[in-house]
């Protein structure tokens, strides 16, 4: 009876003494303890407690996007499926960047400002910056393209006197009128027909001379010299947008690449350019008419009249930017009109070249006369 008891003691004993006493026993016995006997944590009761589940482990929080950059956010912000957004890399305030649409021409790029120094343009690559390699340079009379929506562009600067030095006088010519006959137009504007075939010759030269050709933003900034243009640079322009320019002369500045400025009277002609080179600009909207001494209107106007043609001129454009004299007149009446219509530019016909310090309302060109050829033109561009 007193075994049964002392069994049923031992059962209901505490398990961590049971352990302890097979423990004593089996070293008693000369067997070695060769691992530890796990004991659970006992409930309130008495009773081995349930094992735990472990704590699942903790989220961590993902890292927040890196910030768009500015040329990113331009990107981010245009429906624009052709948009390139230019990023540009100068030494002292590099412009912010700029949204352009691959395929078409780059248009007005930054003039950067700074006293002491001439920026003298903008490159693919820094060596090309640095050599200020002309033949690379790039403007608004390129197509843009970049490679992921992104390109950077490096500007440099010059000194004023190695600017000088360089004594850059820009020609811009003025063409009209194109025929396909090489013995010329028989009547009284035959001069202003140019063969279509020295036309090609023309533009051949200048495609394949490393020509220069500035935009008409350069040509101002160049003009308040602050701004570098090579020495052999080149302005192309056509009077009157005739039907022959449309026909025979723009398909021509198309297959070389090459700006040109077609001079437009909206009174005649509202379509869009013929190409991406041709820039349509202003020839007046309804000046291009007698006045009543003979002359054009546009001397016989009043500043206001003048300025309100040119405001229906630029609507019809999209531009201001620069006018063309109708018949080359022009007086200080004319140039007040420019003003308040907030043209910068205007170009004449009396011959020369563009230089620092030059009258921006009277712009000099180098006329084109039917028979002149690509030896004529190189003595007068070179």
């Amino acid at each position: 009876m007193a075994t049964s008891r002392h069994a049923a003691r031992a059962k209901r004993a505490n398990p961590r003494r049971r352990a302890a006493a097979l423990i004593a026993v089996l070293a008693v016995a000369g067997i070695a303890v060769v691992a530890a006997v796990v004991i659970p944590p006992l409930t309130a009761a008495g009773r081995p407690a349930p094992p735990s589940t472990p704590a699942p482990p903790r989220a961590t929080a993902a890292p927040p996007p890196p910030a768009l950059t500015s040329a990113e956010q331009l990107l981010s912000a245009t429906e624009d499926p052709g948009a390139c957004a230019v990023t540009f890399q100068l030494d002292i305030n590099p412009p912010d960047p700029l949204l352009v649409t691959q395929g078409q021409l780059y248009g007005a790029l930054p003039i950067p400002r700074r006293d002491g120094a001439v920026f003298a343009g903008w490159y693919p690559t820094a060596a090309d910056a640095a050599a200020h390699a002309a033949s690379a340079r790039i403007n608004g009379s390129k197509l843009a393209t970049c490679t992921d929506r992104q390109r950077t562009l490096f500007g440099a600067w010059m000194a004023p006197d190695d600017v000088a030095a360089e004594d850059t006088a820009v020609p811009i010519l003025m063409y009209h009128q194109f025929t396909t006959n090489p013995e010329g137009e028989d009547d009284w504007l035959r001069l202003n027909y140019a063969y279509i075939g020295d036309f090609q010759a023309h533009m051949d030269y200048i495609a394949a001379g490393g020509f220069y050709l500035p935009t008409w933003d350069e040509l101002s900034a160049f003009i308040d010299g602050v701004l570098y243009l090579p020495a052999r640079s080149v302005i192309i322009t056509d009077d009157d947008a005739h039907h022959t320019w449309l026909e025979l002369a723009a398909p021509i500045i198309e297959s070389k690449g090459l700006l040109t400025t077609s001079f437009v009277i909206t009174k005649f002609r509202s379509e869009p350019a013929p190409n991406p080179y041709v820039l349509q600009r202003s020839h007046t909207h309804d000046m291009h008419e007698a006045g009543g001494n003979g002359q054009g209107r546009i001397v016989n106007w009043s500043a206001a009249e003048i300025a309100a043609d040119l405001e229906t001129s630029a609507q019809i454009l999209g531009a201001k930017e620069v006018v063309a004299y109708p018949f080359g007149h022009y007086n200080d009446t004319a140039k007040e009109g420019l003003r308040q219509a907030g043209f910068d530019l205007a170009r004449t016909i009396e011959q020369g070249y563009v230089r620092p310090g030059t009258d921006k309302l009277a712009l000099p060109c180098i006329r084109i006369n039917y028979g002149m050829t690509v030896d004529d033109l190189r003595q007068l561009i070179d």
